[in-house]
């Protein structure tokens, strides 16, 4: 699925599952068109660095390399994203949990999160501290981050 593919074909559930700090175990995922979708979509702006990460994992998810390029700081954006999620090899996302976001200051936030993966038939999961930047556009960007091992 890529940023071309018609809205019909968005998945109806967000993946995403709604992450938050402190969330309930089965809280059920909200739609997407209401979490992430109306981000990834163009509808809005995401108006804190959580609701980016969420919706950069939704994108990571779904292969949308295009929204993952416009969210990234430009000056740490690696010049080749392998986001393909129908590549050989490539990892099928299974959840995300938030486990902090602090607001440092009006332009600087941190979210650290855990991403579970599976590929090659292995689970794995990802835990990173990521930094966020708002810009003088008032956006929103991915920095960089510290991965803990897990």
């Amino acid at each position: 699925m890529n940023a071309e593919t018609p809205r019909a074909a968005r998945p109806a559930d967000c993946p995403c599952g709604g992450a938050a700090p402190n969330q309930k175990a089965g809280t059920r995922a909200p739609r997407y068109a209401d979490c992430c979708g109306r981000f990834i979509d163009g509808a809005a702006v995401p108006a804190t660095a959580l609701e980016l990460m969420r919706s950069r994992y939704t994108a990571y998810v779904l292969g949308i390399e295009a929204y993952l390029r416009s969210t990234w700081a430009p000056e740490t954006c690696p010049a080749d994203l392998d986001v393909d999620p129908a590549a050989e090899g490539a990892p099928h996302w299974l959840g995300l949990a938030i486990k902090r976001h602090e607001q440092r200051d009006e332009t600087h936030a941190i979210v650290e999160f855990v991403a579970r993966y599976k590929t090659g038939g292995r689970a794995f999961r990802l835990h990173e501290t990521s930094r966020f930047t708002r810009g003088a556009d008032d956006r929103w960007r991915y920095v960089d981050g510290d991965v803990s091992p897990s």
